[in-house]
């Protein structure tokens, strides 16, 4: 008989699970909680825009090759578009100024060697300075590893780790922060050419796994909430779902990709994290004008990055615990302030009304990855022969990313494949 896997939960982690096991010859069975698949990173209809739009603004980069090689197995990858160079634009607020940062195309960093290709007003030992972050161990503190001061810093360090980590860089975990550096800039240009799913992250990462699983035999079912977990001796027996409930089979296995919260109810006793950070990310209905660059890091406002979709300009603000309270037309604003400077629009667009605008905000958008609450992730196996976890809480030896997340889920899938 065909041997079954059932994935609990519909986001990118358990979407990778899902499609690695099918095509390994299982039947996959996702079952996911809520009435959409793709969790945090999902596009859906906005009627305040009247537009398709996405969760949260999120970027990959050419050499996240675990969600690469994800999108390439549902084929999808084409939809993946940016610059065929590494390049990232940044302006500075406050001071006016505006730069370009170019990584190149190589493995090897040579962009260091040219004024011209760095950050304003750095030199190549600024840039040897990070090198302790690359041997840091989980449980040290950015700001007890690096200096977190200087132009290099401000311009590019803290906006690439506040991204990354959800935190004020100094409180993060040094091990998280050195792997994100040594992916990036330490990779060269060929592993940091940014990549936008500009249909939409639905249309990439989600809708395809979803109609290739059905395709080879399996399920997806939506509002399908796992209530409980049957033991039987070592391993997974049955799951209740509330008005049904699913036998497992010899050689079944189940991969539970679920948030912190809703694993450590199924699982009591589970470690997870439990502190988070929110993201708050807003999406404006507005041609961009032709002058501006797909993505911008911005340094010195309110927001921190904007995005031009064809149709929208976006934004995202990171640790963003000081907002999710703050009322949504002043948020909505102030975010449109920065937009016009950022988009040179002119005062009278800035001041004048508002264009259609969406803001989403995400109060536990990621865990807080500071060194206490990485020492909280749980690893994929446990005490359950059968029984496999996935999620970008887990620990993936990153922060909380997509690629982090794909990571996992493909690391679940091995695991319930080596127990055969």
């Amino acid at each position: 008989m065909t041997k079954q896997a059932h994935i609990i939960g519909a986001g990118v982690s358990g979407l990778s699970a899902a499609v690695r096991l099918a095509h390994a010859g299982f039947q996959v069975h996702v079952h996911e909680a809520t009435q959409q698949a793709g969790g945090r990173c999902r596009s859906y209809y906005d009627g305040a825009t009247d537009m398709v739009i996405d969760n949260g603004n999120h970027l990959l980069l050419s050499g996240n090759d675990h969600a690469r090689a994800y999108a390439r197995s549902i084929g999808s990858e084409a939809g993946l578009v940016g610059p065929e160079r590494a390049l990232f634009d940044f302006a500075d607020l406050r001071s006016g100024a505006r730069w370009r940062l170019d990584l190149g195309t190589g493995r090897v960093p040579f962009w260091l060697f040219d004024a011209s290709r760095r950050v304003p007003d750095t030199g190549v030992s600024d840039y040897l300075a990070l090198m302790p972050l690359i041997w840091a161990g989980t449980q040290t503190l950015v700001g007890d590893t690096i200096k977190c001061e200087g132009p290099l810093y401000r311009r590019l360090v803290q906006p690439l780790l506040l991204a990354a980590l959800n935190v004020d860089p100094p409180q993060g975990s040094a091990g998280l922060a050195g792997a994100i550096v040594r992916g990036t800039l330490l990779a060269g240009g060929q592993a940091c050419r940014p990549l936008i799913a500009r249909e939409g992250l639905s249309s990439v990462l989600v809708d395809p796994a979803l109609s290739l699983l059905r395709a080879k035999g399996g399920s997806v079912s939506l509002g399908h909430e796992l209530r409980k977990i049957q033991m039987d001796g070592g391993q997974v027996g049955a799951l209740e779902f509330g008005d049904d409930s699913v036998a497992l089979g010899s050689g079944d296995v189940v991969v539970l990709a679920v948030p912190p919260r809703s694993a450590a109810g199924l699982l009591p006793g589970i470690k997870t994290p439990t502190k988070f950070r929110a993201i708050v990310n807003a999406h404006f209905r507005y041609d961009p004008p032709a002058h501006l660059p797909p993505m911008m890091g911005v340094i010195g406002g309110l927001v921190e990055w904007l995005f031009a979709f064809p149709q929208r300009l976006s934004v995202t603000i990171s640790d963003a615990d000081r907002l999710v309270n703050a009322p949504r037309e002043d948020l909505a604003r102030d975010i449109w302030r920065d937009i016009c400077k950022l988009a040179q629009l002119g005062d009278a667009v800035a001041e004048g009304p508002l264009p259609p605008w969406q803001i989403v905000r995400e109060r536990r958008a990621t865990f807080e990855a500071t060194p206490e609450q990485n020492e909280l992730r749980p690893g994929t196996l446990t005490a359950f022969r059968n029984l496999f976890l996935a999620g970008d809480w887990t620990d993936t030896g990153l922060p909380a990313t997509i690629e982090g997340s794909i990571r996992s889920g493909d690391r679940a899938a091995d695991a319930a494949l080596n127990m055969q």
